[in-house]
């Protein structure tokens, strides 16, 4: 059990970093309260599932190649730009105290599952860290061990989607107006941003 909840902590230790998911998540909690945030977390984790089963049949080496990396990093730049500039014009549209929201659930599912899967450093992140853990693993572990334990990684990447919809949902009731407009609109240029550097990104791998 030990080895177990070791890699539960791994995955609160793998969602915790901020980046355009959390970021992306807390925006959506803040505008449209806790579902809308708990289910974009569900959609983003299910990219990462994807990622995982990936790493574990070895497919993802079909990915290596520099024609895959340019697509992957000008998808994600299309993407966040996409929804960065989404962030920055509903910005104005906030309500501190609307909590009825136009887009369905799944809509925001579908957003989280997408940034999730477009997001070339999900990919890099989870072959670097996932592969490298599995490799290690594979040499100590039965299949059904390997199996459990990845799934402890998939309860921590939950327990932090919960905490982060609590989070982003508890924050719209204390602040003001002002105050989510700023924090939506910086939201929207740090989602932006990131796309710009995915944007360079591709243009190194395709012109190197």
């Amino acid at each position: 059990m030990g080895v177990f909840f070791s890699f539960v902590l791994l995955g609160l230790s793998l969602a915790a970093p901020i980046g355009p998911i959390n970021a992306a998540q807390l925006d959506k909690g803040i505008k449209k309260g806790f579902w809308h945030a708990w289910v974009f977390g569900w959609g983003a984790i299910l990219a990462d599932f994807v990622f995982i089963a990936l790493v574990f049949f070895g497919v993802v080496h079909f990915l290596d190649n520099s024609f895959m990396k340019t697509f992957l990093w000008l998808f994600g730049f299309f993407v966040l730009t996409y929804t960065g500039i989404e962030s920055l014009l509903s910005a104005g549209k906030i309500e501190v105290n609307a909590r009825k929201a136009k887009d369905s659930l799944f809509s925001s599912f579908l957003t989280g599952f997408i940034m999730s899967l477009s997001n070339p450093l999900s990919i890099l992140f989870w072959l670097g860290i996932y592969g490298s853990i599995l490799a290690n693993s594979a040499s100590k572990y039965d299949m059904e061990h390997l199996l459990l334990y990845s799934s402890g990684i998939l309860i921590g990447l939950l327990t932090w989607d919960f905490i982060m919809a609590i989070i982003a949902s508890t924050f719209r009731r204390f602040l003001s107006k002002p105050i989510l407009m700023g924090i939506s609109i910086i939201s929207g240029i740090s989602l932006i941003g990131i796309g710009l550097y995915f944007a360079i990104q591709a243009a190194k791998v395709l012109f190197t």
